[in-house]
């Protein structure tokens, strides 16, 4: 079963692209930004990775679930990825891998699917961060790399 959409895609796409253009700005907007950006990004991920195998949770604008696997229905979930809005977007886009953010502490993970790390930078949202970059004028944080 496919997870409900809570998000309109065009509200989620266009935060995600405020984002990416100014991610500072954006972060000084809050939830007007980072809510819909963030919820956009953690539904794509489990639309395409269905299951309940594993909580996404990036607090205070959203959790899901997904990763096919063992399922728990209450309680503690057997593996939980938890992150800031900002290190989420900037996984989901490729800004940041998954390694770095957990090494700096920024990512917490735990049970043994938690490493998701095959399953970022998200195609879609890393497309549209990058397109809406040079858009703007925006230099891309992976040229740096």
């Amino acid at each position: 079963m496919s997870p409900t959409r809570r998000t309109d895609p065009v509200a989620g796409q266009e935060a995600l692209e405020a984002w990416a253009r100014d991610p500072a700005a954006a972060a000084s907007a809050g939830r007007r930004v980072l809510a819909p950006a963030v919820r956009h990004t953690l539904e794509l991920l489990a639309e395409e990775n269905p299951g309940g195998a594993v909580e996404l949770r990036v607090p205070p604008y959203a959790a899901v679930q997904a990763i096919a696997g063992t399922r728990h229905t209450r309680g503690t979930p057997p593996a939980v990825v938890e992150t800031d809005p900002l290190t989420w977007l900037g996984l989901v886009c490729g800004d940041v891998t998954f390694a770095q953010a957990r090494a700096s502490g920024a990512l917490h993970a735990s049970g043994e699917r938690s490493d998701i790390s095959a399953l970022l930078p998200l195609p879609g949202p890393r497309r549209l961060a990058a397109a809406a970059r040079a858009a703007a004028g925006t230099p891309d944080p992976e040229e740096g790399r």
